[in-house]
């Protein structure tokens, strides 16, 4: 896969060029909740990374894929399929927009693109999606794609000296 275009944005496979952006986010501490992330990233780490993003979804079990704007070609997100399972047909998603290009529509619309890849080109009959019951963002979001709550882990994730509940959404193809 190289890309999948959208109308506002495109899916595409990782590039040398975008140490800097994976530095600047997967360094954010406020990103560090969702990606269960306790300590800073490298760009020695990060560069060893970008060097093996090509091994295929189905050695790998995982795919990270940068959302970039049309308009300016510029980074503005990840979208993560992981816990890839073929034998099973499934694999979670995990999508971050770095704070400054939320609220364009781009989580929604990498989304789109990421479901109709899983379901027409991996094959895949569900997907889902882990998110603590405060990220009404992230909700909201997979709710608009169809995707339903089908459980509650309780006091699930420890983060800055409280638990949280964890919702665990699914969407089965068809």
């Amino acid at each position: 896969m190289k890309t999948l275009q959208g109308n506002t944005i495109l899916l595409r496979a990782l590039e040398p060029e975008d140490l800097e952006f994976l530095f600047e986010t997967e360094n954010n501490e406020a990103f560090w909740e969702v990606s269960s992330t306790q300590v800073p990233f490298s760009k020695f780490l990060l560069k060893n990374y970008l060097e093996n993003a090509h091994i295929d979804i189905f050695e790998a079990k995982q795919l990270r894929l940068i959302i970039q704007e049309n308009l300016n070609n510029k980074a503005v997100g990840t979208i993560d399929l992981f816990d890839f399972n073929p034998q099973h047909q499934r694999a979670g998603v995990g999508i971050l927009i770095h704070e400054k290009y939320q609220k364009n529509g781009f989580a929604s619309e990498a989304l789109q693109l990421l479901i109709t890849y899983c379901f027409t080109h991996l094959n895949l009959h569900q997907l889902y999606a882990n998110i603590t019951s405060d990220n009404s963002k992230s909700i909201a979001l997979f709710q608009k794609h169809q995707f339903k709550k089908i459980g509650l882990k309780k006091d699930w994730i420890y983060y800055n000296g409280n638990f949280k509940d964890e919702i665990l959404f699914q969407l089965i193809n068809g």
